[in-house]
């Protein structure tokens, strides 16, 4: 019993960690009277689902139908799903109408709401047209720089068979479209049509008169049949009539561009919706140490704004330490409705003294475009400890003249002096300063040549005696190696495990007949001439030697004294020179 719950649980958790999550949005948040919105249920981790009960959107909504669409994507070897069931409704009334949550898929969607104007009339001189454009920017007098809305809409009664609407060409501004074309119905002087709609984001780049020129839309419109031959062989029931084409062509849209007020200055421009200015990364204690960088973030948001029209991030001088600034960063995205710039830049700053480290005040200029006024977003000053290399506190800061002039523990003859010595440091501090890095220059020669001093005596006293090499965890397995294999009959492997060993204690020997020079042992330098004679001249069992106890208690090398004999070879040089 208790493996079958451990075999239940262990069938269970994969679907346990693939829980969906729904997200509920609208393609449209504002509509007139009349229109149609879709309510689109985004389930993620979800190829199927039944749709959910809409009994709670009746009372402010006809829901006109339903439909699904499901995605499967793999990046970087997981696999993720999304489906889509997309809720087609039209609003009864105006007003601000709530969608309220709802159940999908065991989950919990998020409230909405709609904003539901009067009907539009502004299509009264379209009346009768099966198919007619219109196009409108929701500002028609902007600064030069701030980012607009722009929308085409495509209004067609009937069935089109195919159709191109081209994107508009506008010179002296950036034209970017945002999201994908949103489709729904909407009633004009008592007809009802389909809707295309296409936002952009316009931004003017010089001041004057913009004009955004008309676009033409061509398609073909279906017609399902003649009327007085309702049916036919080719033509059944009128469901595949011949096409008529069409054309229609949007409005021209003019657009007032205003330069930047004369009172602006010579700060950049920057026009902007809304902007937040944020700095990441201060210690939470408030403390540094010397030398050690501080890594910090700085990043700014602004709607309306596109990233590269960001101005570039810096941060002001700071006293007391070295800035090295990051690559800048930036990126762009849209809601639907809005360019948001983001703009990041990391920043390294490394403290030079122990102390106090102050990061002055960082502020950036902006024009807000919504109430027409010059506004600062700015990041108050912060300062900061910093330690000493070694983790110790900052020594105590000597009394400021202020503090010795308005004491009254003080007496008035000795406070005169007091200032009279610390008041030419603070007007002058330049000769301090140097004489600071003198001292700093003679303490760092001083450890220099005490370095080189205390490094030749080490080594004069390693050529008289060089000290003992402890054995290290490779020695040991190498010694541990060569006495499994010297309880065998391979010469070669004990020969060549014999070395190694050696070798790890004195690197310096190539062969086993060096080793052997340089032990002390006569009964150990046997053992290594017999181990050669049998691996190279074939030496009868009876002269072999045990090498496991020979060697067991380790090598017996010769002191370095001993070992440096005289060499046979007459010197180099026999005569001394004068």
């Amino acid at each position: 019993m208790k493996h079958r719950w451990l075999l239940w649980f262990c069938l269970l958790l994969p679907w346990t960690a693939m829980a969906s999550t729904v997200q509920a949005t609208l393609d449209r948040n504002d509509v007139h009277l009349g229109e149609t919105v879709t309510l689109n249920l985004r389930i993620s981790d979800a190829m199927t689902a039944s749709t959910p009960d809409l009994s709670a959107l009746d009372h402010d909504f006809e829901v006109l139908g339903t439909s699904t669409s499901s995605s499967l994507s793999v990046i970087n070897g997981k696999q993720s799903a999304e489906l889509i069931i997309g809720v087609a409704l039209r609003p009864k009334h105006q007003g601000d109408l709530q969608i309220p949550s709802l159940t999908v898929g065991g989950s919990q969607t998020n409230p909405l709401t709609l904003h539901v104007e009067a009907p539009d009339t502004s299509a009264s001189t379209h009346t009768g047209q099966d198919v007619f454009v219109e196009a409108q920017a929701s500002a028609d007098h902007v600064y030069l720089g701030q980012q607009i809305l722009y929308t085409v809409r495509l209004f067609y009664a009937g069935d089109l068979d195919g159709g191109s609407l081209p994107n508009p060409d506008v010179n002296g501004a950036e034209l970017k479209q945002l999201g994908n074309d949103i489709n729904y119905e909407a009633v004009r002087d008592g007809h009802r049509y389909h809707v295309v709609e296409r936002r952009y984001a316009l931004t003017p780049h010089h001041a004057g008169s913009l004009v955004v020129p008309s676009i033409e839309f061509q398609g073909e419109m279906l017609d399902r049949g003649n009327p007085n031959d309702p049916g036919g062989f080719f033509n059944p029931g009128g469901l595949f009539g011949n096409t008529t084409p069409v054309t229609a062509d949007s409005p021209e849209v003019k657009i007032d561009v205003q330069a930047p007020p004369a009172s602006w200055g010579q700060t950049t421009w920057l026009p902007a919706r809304s902007l937040t200015l944020s700095l990441q990364g201060l210690p939470g204690d408030n403390k540094l140490t010397a030398g050690q960088p501080l890594n910090l973030r700085l990043s700014v948001d602004a709607q309306g704004v596109s990233g590269d029209a960001l101005p570039a991030l810096s941060l002001p001088t700071i006293d007391g330490a070295t800035v090295y600034p990051d690559q800048p960063k930036t990126s762009t995205h849209d809601d639907g409705e809005w360019l948001t710039g983001h703009s990041e830049r990391g920043f390294a700053i490394i403290p030079q003294r122990a102390g106090t480290l102050t990061i002055p005040e960082i502020t950036l200029t902006w024009f807000d475009v919504q109430s027409g006024q010059k506004k600062i977003a700015s990041i108050p000053s912060h300062t900061l400890t910093v330690l000493a290399a070694n983790g110790a506190p900052a020594p105590a800061a000597t009394t400021s003249p202020s503090a010795v002039a308005t004491s009254p523990a003080v007496a008035s003859s000795a406070a005169t002096p007091a200032i009279a010595q610390v008041a030419p440091a603070a007007s002058s501090p330049t000769p301090w300063r140097w004489i600071a890095l003198g001292s700093i220059a003679l303490w760092l020669l001083s450890t220099a040549v005490f370095a080189w001093l205390y490094s030749k005596r080490k080594r004069a006293q390693a050529s008289v005696t060089k000290p003992r090499i402890e054995p290290t965890d490779s020695t040991r397995t190498l010694r541990q190696a060569f006495l499994e294999s010297a309880r065998g009959d391979d010469r070669a492997i004990q020969g060549r495990r014999l070395l190694a060993w050696a070798r790890a204690e004195r690197p310096g020997l190539r062969n086993l007949g060096q080793v052997a020079d340089a032990l002390a042992s006569d009964e150990q330098r046997a053992a290594i001439v017999t181990l050669q004679r049998e691996q190279y001249a074939g030496v009868s069992a009876e002269t072999r030697m045990d090498l496991a106890a020979t060697f067991a208690k380790g090598f017996a090398w010769q002191q370095d004294n001993q070992a440096g004999t005289e060499s046979p070879l007459p010197p180099l040089y026999p005569f001394k020179l004068d």
